[in-house]
C-alpha cells in the first residue's frame, strides 16, 4: 500500500519536530475507545495499545493473547513475538508517525515497555465486516435479464468479486491511501497488456496529486480528477454493476474503487456510455438496439418537450394546425398563467414529489409519488393553475428522463430542462436554437482523462459506430474501441458461417 500523503508531508514537516510515539499514545489516550494493557498479570514489560472500535476482539482474545502467554518465556525482543503470532500482516517499525497511522486504521500496537525507542510491532487485527451490509443486490441499476448481484460498501469484497468475475493474471489491482483525515484505500484497477500505459500514467498522477480530508464516496474521486469540473455532465461513468466495470476494463478502460462505496468508477468515459445498459448485450442485437435508441430519443424528448410548448405558445401559434390549436385554447382558457410560469411550476412540483419520494422509506415514498401526483395534478387543473396538455407533456418528460440508466445523467437532464425553458420563453425558437449550440459547443469542449467526450461522433470514428447509437451482432463486437487505443484491439475471434447438418 501507498500512502500519497508521505511524499507530501516529507517535504513539507521535514523542519518541524516529528512527535514521540510517547506523545503519540498520550494523544491517543484521550479517546475512550483506546485501550492500554499488559498480556501477563504482575509484569508491564510487554504493552498492548490498540482501537477497540477498530479491531476484531475475537482475534485479540482467541488467537494473539493466548499465542502471547503461551510463549512468554521465549519473548525478549518484538523479533520473537513476530515468529510465534498467527498473523500474516506484521510491521516492525520505530516510526512514530507510521505507528499512528496504522492504530487508527484497525492495527495493534506490541512494545516493549523499557525500549520506548525501539522497534515496535504492529499486528493487522482489523474488523473488516463489522457494519457492512451482507447482500450485494443492485439497488439503482436494476437489470431485468442478467447477473443481479453488484458491489459492497468494502474495497477487499468488491476486489473479489471483481476477480472472481476476470480470474486472470493480467487483472492489476494498484492500492492507495487517501485523505489526510480518513486515511481511505482506494484502488484503481486495470488489464494489463490491453490498457493504454499512458492511461494508467494518467490516472495514477491524478489520483496522487489530490490534496483532500475525508473521502465518503468514490463520486467525490470522479470530481476531483475529472478534466473539467465546471459542467453539469458526468466525466466518469459510476455504476453499482460489477458486469459493467468488467466489460469496462476489458475495453480497456480503468476503474476506481473506494473503500466505504459501492459504487466503480470508470474512465474514459465518452457521453454515450451513460445510455448503454448490460441489458442490451444480453438480448438479441436488434432489441438491443431498438431499446437504446429509444432511450436517446426519450432523452431528446424529455429535455425540449416542455420548452417547445412554452415557446409555441408565447411566439408561434401559427405551426399549430387547427384540429389542435382550438383544444389547446380551450385547455388554457381559465388559465391566468403565462405559459413559462405553468410549466416552471408543473417542473417544480415534479422535482419535489421525486425529491421527497427518494428521501422517504420506500414504500411510504412510492404512495406518496403516485398519490401526490394524482392529487396535485388534477388540483391544478381544476384550480385553472394549468392545462390539461402541459400535464401530459411533463408527465412524459418525466417518464422519460427515468429510462437513463445511470443515475447521474438523468440528475443531469433534469437540470437541463429549465434553462431551456428560459431561452424558449425570451427568445421563442429562437432562443431553443441558440442554446442547443450553446449546449453542442459546451460537450464538443469536454474531455474524460484527455478523451474527447463527444467520440465517436466527434471526432467521427467510422470503426466504432458499431457499439455506439446501436448494437451490432457479436459477429462484429470482436474488435475494442480505438479511441481508447488499447494495446490489444481483438477481443476474440468471431465465429465462422454455421453451417446446418442435413438430416440423411
Amino acid at each position: 500500500m501507498v500512502d500519497i500523503k508521505k511524499r507530501k508531508e516529507a517535504g513539507a514537516d521535514s523542519s518541524a519536530v516529528a512527535p514521540s510515539l510517547e506523545d503519540i499514545l498520550q494523544r491517543a489516550g484521550k479517546s475512550q475507545d483506546f485501550h492500554q494493557f499488559s498480556p501477563f498479570e504482575g509484569e508491564a514489560y510487554i504493552q498492548v495499545s490498540y482501537y477497540k472500535s477498530m479491531v476484531d476482539e475475537q482475534k485479540l482474545t482467541l488467537s494473539l493473547l493466548p499465542a502471547l502467554q503461551q510463549n512468554r518465556a521465549a519473548l525478549s525482543h518484538p523479533h520473537d513475538m513476530k515468529e510465534i503470532l498467527p498473523f500474516d500482516d506484521m510491521l516492525l517499525t520505530n516510526d512514530p508517525r507510521e505507528i499512528e497511522s496504522k492504530l487508527c486504521t484497525g492495527y495493534l500496537l506490541l512494545q516493549f515497555s523499557a525500549a520506548t525507542d525501539a522497534e515496535c510491532l504492529l499486528v493487522n487485527i482489523r474488523n473488516d465486516t463489522l457494519g457492512q451490509r451482507t447482500s450485494n443486490d443492485t439497488e439503482n441499476e436494476f437489470s431485468v435479464v442478467g447477473p443481479k448481484a453488484g458491489f459492497v460498501e468494502n474495497l477487499d469484497t468488491n476486489l473479489h468479486l471483481l476477480r472472481q468475475q476476470m480470474p486472470v493474471p493480467e487483472l492489476i489491482f494498484r492500492e492507495l491511501t487517501m485523505g489526510s483525515i480518513s486515511k481511505t484505500r482506494v484502488a484503481y484497477v486495470y488489464l494489463d497488456g490491453v490498457t493504454n500505459p499512458q492511461l494508467i500514467e494518467t490516472v495514477e498522477q491524478r489520483l496522487t496529486s489530490i490534496d483532500f480530508e475525508i473521502f465518503f464516496d468514490s463520486s467525490q474521486i470522479d470530481q476531483l480528477i475529472a478534466d473539467k469540473s465546471n459542467t453539469p455532465f458526468p466525466l466518469f461513468l459510476s455504476t453499482e454493476r460489477i458486469d459493467r466495470v468488467a466489460f469496462a476494463i476489458s475495453s480497456g478502460q480503468v476503474a476506481i474503487f473506494s473503500n466505504g462505496s459501492p459504487y466503480g468508477v470508470t474512465g474514459p468515459s465518452n457521453f454515450l456510455d451513460f445510455f448503454i445498459s448490460p441489458e442490451d448485450y444480453y438480448l438479441p442485437w436488434i432489441l438491443g438496439s431498438f431499446f437504446r435508441l429509444i432511450r436517446i430519443i426519450s432523452v431528446i424528448f424529455s429535455i425540449f418537450a416542455a420548452p417547445l410548448y412554452v415557446a409555441v405558445l408565447t411566439y408561434h401559434f401559427e405551426v399549430l394546425p387547427d384540429s389542435i390549436l382550438g383544444p389547446l385554447i380551450m385547455s388554457r382558457l381559465h388559465v391566468p398563467l403565462p405559459p413559462v410560469m405553468e410549466v416552471i411550476f408543473l417542473e417544480i412540483t415534479i422535482e419535489l414529489l421525486r425529491e421527497a419520494g427518494a428521501r422517504l422509506p420506500t414504500k411510504i415514498g412510492q404512495t406518496l409519488g403516485i398519490v401526490g401526483g394524482i392529487v396535485i395534478g388534477e388540483a391544478s387543473v381544476r384550480a385553472a393553475l394549468t392545462s390539461n396538455i402541459l400535464i401530459i407533456i411533463v408527465a412524459f418528460s418525466a417518464l422519460a428522463s427515468f429510462t437513463t440508466p445511470i443515475f447521474k445523467m438523468a440528475n443531469t437532464i433534469r437540470l437541463l430542462r429549465f434553462p431551456f425553458i428560459i431561452l424558449a420563453a425570451l427568445f421563442g425558437g429562437l432562443g431553443l436554437i441558440a442554446g442547443f449550440f450553446l449546449l453542442l459547443g459546451h460537450l464538443l469542449r469536454l474531455k474524460s482523462l484527455g478523451m474527447p467526450y463527444l467520440v465517436p461522433l466527434f471526432p467521427f470514428r467510422t470503426g466504432n459506430l458499431q457499439d455506439s447509437i446501436f448494437r451490432a451482432s457479436f459477429q462484429y463486437l470482436h474488435t475494442r474501441s480505438k479511441f481508447l487505443r488499447p494495446l490489444k484491439l481483438s477481443r476474440y475471434k468471431p465465429s465462422a458461417d454455421k453451417e446446418d447438418i442435413d438430416d440423411e
